[in-house]
């Protein structure tokens, strides 16, 4: 069908089910036309939704409705991986149709033109089973097909890898028996699906009759698909392999690496294996290099906090801590404030492990245990290289705190991250690794605690009026806005553009303790951590929770996610 003669249809057709006027049609075919004269390409159908004369489901359902077929929407419909699996996503693309199901024995296949008869007759070929079309909106059917097809193109290896691998074959191992077709294919497909699902980690957990392959995405581990347990020992063997592990050794913890290519991004991967009850347990830590350092904004900070760290920063010399758990997002918050740093005239040098984003500009050192080069040892090997600013990944050890401490007392900035639960914890903590409380209150300058929280799915979220007094049963503290009775706040729903979980992406919540007079006095008397918190507070400290409260009152998240994240 000709352009003109489909968006003409599209237009009679919405005309016809009283979804728009004629009035609204013209309207949408002069804007239409101004477009093509301007070299821009697109339907009417797009345009109508531009304008806000429908929608996407609006048309999809007059579609459906003229065709005599079946209008479904993803968020209440799980689409069947098997019968995904059916088509490759190469045919996906080129018919935009993808089965979703079974029914009566046929394959309910999504489409976005139920009447194009070819792609019917192609797939019922190639399936091998009866069509039943059905039809989504274009907007979710894309997301399906990004979503659900299975790719198994080969991973692209950097030289590190091949090397790794050349090295194990003159060692003698039989690598074709160990890496057999099945479990490359489906070590290549777990890693593809992780990064495209925007992944951190991936969970490979060996049970009883089966593996759970498990990905944790936005910080929540959702269990993707599972493989017969005969499988394992191929799959184990072949990523021990790849992240130059000993593939002889099952009794104790290892660790490795694996740098790979997916979708021409470059793919650092930290690999870990734990001996369990049914066989090794694996853990991938996906770092993609080509990501683009984040500022501090866009990180979620409050603007008001923004002006006070950076304020901070531009010290000549003392000591930044970046505090929260494992998974909080510490090391973003530390590249974001390098990138603040990052000056042509100042020497920035960084003691990592691993190094995680390269940035152009900075002297990043990675650290080496086995050859001696620790967090310590590499910090003192940092002071004779005239550094301005320095980084060290993680304060672990009495010995790397005190020559942190001294490094920022001797005319350096120094940001570093540690493990506490909050921003005036981090001073106790200092203080438990043994460094004296007159070091300490000179040189600490200001912490940072934070933590993530997962955002409100855009496409799905669902505006409801809760009033002051359930509001108060689970958040005291909340900013209302004067004496207000009801509040209008977001709720997660679910969709196919968020796996169904009603949150998409994640920003930060924070709490920054700039350490004043008042507070340099309380580290010296070996104050407690909850008076030193309740000072800051009352000296304008935003807290993590409150910080949270007030994303809530946006609608960026919702109150049970800040309460899963912050008590």
């Amino acid at each position: 069908m000709p352009l003109s003669a489909k968006n003409s249809y599209i237009g009679e057709l919405l005309i016809e089910e009283g979804i728009i006027t004629r009035a609204q049609l013209d309207d949408a075919l002069v804007k239409q036309k101004l477009k093509s004269q301007s070299g821009a390409r697109g339907l009417l159908g797009h345009t109508l939704v531009e304008l806000g004369y429908c929608t996407d489901s609006d048309i999809s359902r007059a579609i459906a409705k003229k065709s005599g077929v079946q209008f479904l929407t993803m968020d209440n419909y799980e689409i069947g991986m098997s019968a995904a699996n059916l088509i490759s996503p190469e045919l996906a693309k080129k018919y935009s149709a993808l089965p979703i199901g079974f029914e009566n024995g046929r394959l309910l296949l999504a489409m976005k033109n139920p009447g194009d008869i070819i792609a019917i007759d192609d797939l019922r070929i190639i399936t091998g089973f009866g069509i039943k079309p059905v039809v989504i909106n274009d907007k979710e059917l894309d997301a399906a097909i990004r979503r659900f097809s299975n790719i198994s193109m080969e991973l692209q290896e950097t030289n590190e890898i091949e090397e790794a691998e050349e090295e194990e074959e003159e060692e003698g191992t039989d690598t074709d028996n160990l890496n057999g077709k099945p479990a490359v294919q489906l070590a290549n497909q777990i890693v593809n699906q992780a990064v495209r699902a925007g992944a951190s980690d991936i969970h490979i957990e060996p049970q009883e009759k089966r593996i759970r392959i498990r990905f944790r995405i936005d910080g929540v581990l959702h269990e993707i698909m599972q493989q017969p347990i005969t499988l394992h020992p191929t799959l184990v063997s072949r990523i021990k392999v790849m992240s130059n592990m000993d593939i002889a050794e099952r009794r104790v913890p290892q660790d490795g690496r694996i740098t790979l290519r997916v979708d021409g991004n470059i793919i650092d991967v930290r690999v870990a294996s734990m001996p369990s009850a049914y066989g090794e347990k694996i853990t991938m830590r996906l770092l993609n290099r080509n990501d683009r350092v984040i500022t501090l904004k866009e990180l979620g900070f409050h603007s008001v906090e923004i002006v006070k760290y950076e304020k901070t920063m531009k010290s000549p010399y003392g000591f930044i801590l970046i505090t929260g758990p494992t998974g909080s997002g510490k090391s973003t918050t530390l590249y974001a404030s390098l990138a603040v740093l990052n000056q042509p005239d100042k020497n920035i040098i960084t003691l990592e492990d691993p190094i995680e984003r390269r940035m152009e500009g900075l002297t990043q050192v990675q650290v080496n245990a086995k050859a001696g080069m620790t967090f310590a040892s590499g910090l003192r090997s940092i002071l004779r290289n005239d550094p301005d600013t320095i980084m060290v990944g993680e304060i672990r050890d009495h010995e790397t705190a005190r020559i942190a401490v001294e490094s920022a007392l001797t005319g350096h900035l120094v940001l570093s991250t540690m493990h506490t639960n909050d921003s005036a914890g981090a001073v106790t903590r200092i203080g438990d690794m043994g460094i004296e409380p007159y070091l300490t209150a000179s040189a600490l300058i200001g912490v940072i605690a934070q933590r993530l929280i997962r955002v409100l799915c855009p496409e799905c979220k669902q505006p409801y009026v809760t009033t002051r007094e359930e509001i108060l049963n689970s958040a005291a503290d909340f900013p209302f806005d004067g004496d207000e009775k009801e509040i209008e706040l977001y709720q997660a729903k679910g969709c196919v553009y968020c796996n169904g979980t009603g949150y998409k992406g994640r920003k930060g919540v924070y709490e920054f303790l700039r350490i004043t007079e008042t507070i340099q006095k309380m580290i010296l008397n070996r104050a407690s951590t909850r008076d030193i918190h309740n000072v800051a507070v009352k000296e304008g400290m935003l807290t993590m929770r409150q910080h949270g409260l007030l994303k809530v009152r946006m609608g960026l998240t919702t109150l049970e996610e800040l309460l899963r994240v912050i008590a």
